[in-house]
């Protein structure tokens, strides 16, 4: 089979398009045969080195795949060959192994997906499923109506945008360009505010008529991190869930310090938090895919490239010019 692995980590051209044996399953494995193949965050984070959790050398990246089942061992009863499915490497051993034509996987790790579910979309559930957590499970019930959203035209983003609408949320979305602006208004943000050319706390001041937000999620981090709390209602709560431009700067304890009486609240949130209560994690699925097969929720493929050019696909990525979400096509 046609994989994309990495031997070493560093930019988009240590990916390598390589013939690998096709695997075969296990008693409780299925072979799935992938239709389509997601990037994402996790995926440049572990090309570049910088996942805390690396997969062992050398490795396939990837960590999400919709496909169908075309064979499987002995003891699965829950599958079928035929049967479409999602994959998400959150189920697996390691983070990876779904930039390929086809995967082994447990049968119990694999999402069955309903009829008439759209594949390409499927293949963006990984996303949704970090912004289900990111609204209902990260807040731990700290109890909110407006939300700041950082990064809103991108994949994570743009799935938390959807979802707090559905939740009845008041949205607030940064975005970097007008383009991008106009692309979460599109996806139902109450609110668009340009980082690049608008003073942020101002118009978070004037939108929220002083209060502040109640919630920001943030994927961005670095030395600017601090700005999130001056964007805060009193009880107000900041979650920090990615590193775009690195870990954030301890200077955040400083501006929390500064509203002591406010009562702010921050925490770091990662999707490991359920790898020993791996129900937790797939309880946004139950959630999601009924919400996926109704069209309740609306993937935005931004584009489609096919897996020998998964280092060009990279490139764009990392040049922050999606708008939604990059598929891969075996």
């Amino acid at each position: 089979m046609k994989a994309v692995q990495i031997r070493t980590t560093g930019g988009p051209e240590v990916l390598e398009f390589v013939d690998l044996p096709t695997p075969q399953p296990k008693d409780d494995e299925v072979l799935v045969q992938a239709h389509s193949i997601g990037v994402g965050m996790p995926d440049v984070l572990v090309r570049t080195g910088r996942y805390p959790w690396m997969p062992p050398m050398p490795a396939v990246i990837g960590i999400e795949m919709s496909g169908y089942v075309v064979a499987k061992g002995p003891k699965v009863t829950n599958l079928q060959v035929g049967d479409a499915v999602f994959v998400s490497a959150r189920e697996l051993a390691f983070r990876g192994n779904c930039y390929a034509q086809f995967l082994c996987a447990n049968a119990n790790a694999v999402y069955s997906l309903p009829s008439g579910v759209d594949l390409e979309a499927a293949a963006c559930l990984s996303n949704y499923q970090v912004a289900w957590h990111l609204l209902h499970s990260a807040p731990n019930g700290h109890r909110f109506s407006t939300v700041l959203v950082w990064a809103a035209a991108g994949g994570v983003g743009s799935a938390i945008v959807e979802l707090a609408k559905i939740a009845g949320k008041t949205i607030i979305a940064l975005a970097g360009s007008s383009e991008k602006c106009n692309f979460a208004m599109e996806l139902g943000a109450n609110s668009i505010i340009n980082y690049k050319t608008e003073n942020v706390e101002e118009r978070i001041a004037i939108l929220t008529r002083g209060k502040g937000v109640d919630l920001v999620l943030d994927p961005v981090g670095g030395q600017e991190f601090h700005r999130n709390f001056s964007y805060l209602a009193p009880l107000g709560l900041v979650i920090n869930y990615g590193m775009l431009e690195g870990i954030p700067d301890p200077s955040y304890a400083a501006a929390m310090q500064q509203r002591f009486g406010d009562s702010l609240g921050f925490r770091f949130f990662s999707m490991h938090v359920f790898d020993k209560s791996p129900e937790r994690r797939r309880a946004a699925m139950d959630e999601l895919l009924p919400m996926l097969a109704s069209g309740t929720i609306r993937p935005t493929i931004s584009q489609r490239m096919q897996l020998k050019d998964a280092r060009k696909a990279h490139e764009l990525f990392d040049s922050g010019k999606i708008l939604g979400k990059l598929l891969l096509k075996p």
